[in-house]
Formats: structure tokens, sequence, C-alpha cells
């Protein structure tokens, strides 16, 4: 594996690459959930891209940008065995050597959600996504769909943008307690650790509800969501929301669409996302 720090350096690299060529952007911290993504992009194509950078414009000023951890060593190693091809990690003036007067915004995705709560930080999201796309120009990019909104604002991005690249959604990755992958995990003290699960036990009671119709309303999910995770003391509800997806319109009937319920709650000082994603009638 080749490890590249700069914008021509990687260009430059990939100009004789063999198609096609898969792209997992990351901001670093590297967990099975993103070596999910590696592992699927060497399966389907010729080349494999990880990119690691810790993108300034998506984190808003009380954020814990300064803190996030960052440890380009792991990750590099940890890209190679799951079998990367290229690493490109740039430092932040590599990537805006001044600070950018153009932004690219989703509307209509970017208002709700993590959108409602964290202004500004999907036109983070989008722009720099953009700016990687046009840099390794991929056939392929992975996500998962943890990061469910952020997934349909950059599917989005690219069909609006008539971009030559094919978004492939992943599954989430979970720990054995259930609790959903993330490079945050590793603020939490034990008991913030343990009482975190209670995500993914409200998402999957309101999934046995629905599948078995005793829940058909939108608003009777999210209400048994809630009051799941108020169960945990430390539990500090950010939004519940049931949503079309991956419009993330307002809707009444579960069943008459493909829908996501989706959480953000915070655990002391570590906010933590999990979603899942119900079939609509013609899906199910």
């Amino acid at each position: 594996m080749r490890v590249v720090k700069t914008i021509e350096g990687i260009r430059e690299a990939l100009s004789s690459a063999q198609r096609p060529v898969g792209f997992i952007p990351t901001m670093g911290s590297l967990h099975a959930g993103h070596i999910s993504l590696i592992e699927r992009a060497r399966r389907e194509c010729a080349t494999v891209v990880v990119s690691v950078f810790v993108n300034p414009l998506q984190f808003g000023p009380t954020e814990d940008f300064d803190h996030y951890p960052r440890d380009l060593d792991t990750d590099a190693r940890k890209s190679e065995e799951a079998g990367t091809d290229f690493l490109f990690a740039p430092a932040t003036k590599e990537l805006y050597p001044a600070p950018p007067r153009t932004r690219v915004t989703v509307s209509g995705l970017t208002d709700r959600l993590c959108g409602a709560s964290r202004p500004g930080h999907f036109d983070g999201v989008a722009t720099v996504v953009n700016k990687l796309l046009h840099i390794v120009s991929p056939d392929r990019v992975y996500f998962g769909l943890k990061d469910a909104q952020q997934l349909a604002v950059i599917q989005r991005m690219t069909e609006d943008l008539n971009l030559p690249v094919r978004v492939v959604p992943c599954p989430t990755l979970r720990e054995s307690d259930g609790l959903a992958m993330s490079s945050r995990n590793v603020y939490l003290s034990p008991e913030e650790r343990e009482q975190a699960t209670v995500l993914n036990r409200a998402l999957s009671l309101a999934t046995e509800q629905v599948k078995t119709g005793r829940i058909s309303r939108a608003d009777e999910a999210a209400q048994l969501i809630r009051e799941t995770i108020r169960t945990a003391p430390q539990a500090e509800i950010d939004y519940v929301e049931v949503l079309s997806y991956p419009d993330l319109e307002r809707v009444h009937e579960i069943r008459d669409q493909q829908v996501i319920a989706a959480t953000a709650v915070r655990f002391g000082n570590t906010r933590l996302i999990d979603n899942v994603i119900w079939p609509g009638k013609e899906d199910s």
C-alpha cells in the first residue's frame, strides 16, 4: 500500500490505476465498520483508495474537532491489512490552502435530524466529499448506513451534479451487544458505554412492533423509541424521528413507503446516532 499526502500525488498515482476504482472517504480512527467498507470495495474493484481527513468544515464551533481521535500509523496498518492500494492522507492546508468561499449545499435534506442541531454540518460534508470525488475520480464510493442522513445527502448531491460515480450503501456494523460501531465510542465511560446499548434495543423493539403490525403510525413508533431510550438514566435525547427515506419527509403511515427511524442521543459529552430503515409495502 502506498500513502499519498498531496492532491498532485494521488492524481498521478491513480492516472494509470486499473478500473474500477473504489473509494472510501473517512475521518480516520478506523474501526471494523470502516474495514467492512474497504473489504467490500476490495471484492468489487480493481483498485481501492481510502482517504483519512478530519474535515474542519463539518465541525461546529463547540464540537470536538481538536480532540477528534487521530492515529495515521494505525489507520495505515488497518487499511493495508484490509486490502487498500492507496491511502490518501492530506493535511488541512492541502485541501484548503485558503478559507473556502465555495460550499456545496443540498437543500431540504440537511435541515432536519442531525442538520437541525448541527447547522452547516452537511454543507461541510457535501463540500469535502465533492472535492474528494473530483480529486480521486472513483467509479464507486462506499458509505455506511449508520450515517444514513449523510448517505442520503451524498446520493442526492451526486445525482443533482451528474457526478460519474456510483454511491454504494453498506450495512451498519454493530458490537456484540448491539451498539453501532463509531469512532466516538472510545469517548464513553464504562457506565455510559453500557447504557448506550439502549439505542439498539429501542430501535429493535420498534422494528418488532412494526413488523407484527402492532404499530403502524410514525408518531407511535417514535414515541416507543423515546420511552425506551429514557429508561437509560444518562441518556439525553437530541432527536427521535420517523421520516421517509431517502427524502426525509414527514410521514403518517409507516407501511406506505420506505422510512427511517433515526435517533441521536448524548451520553455525557458523547453524541451517538443510530437508525433502522423499514421497507414500505412494495419492498417488504
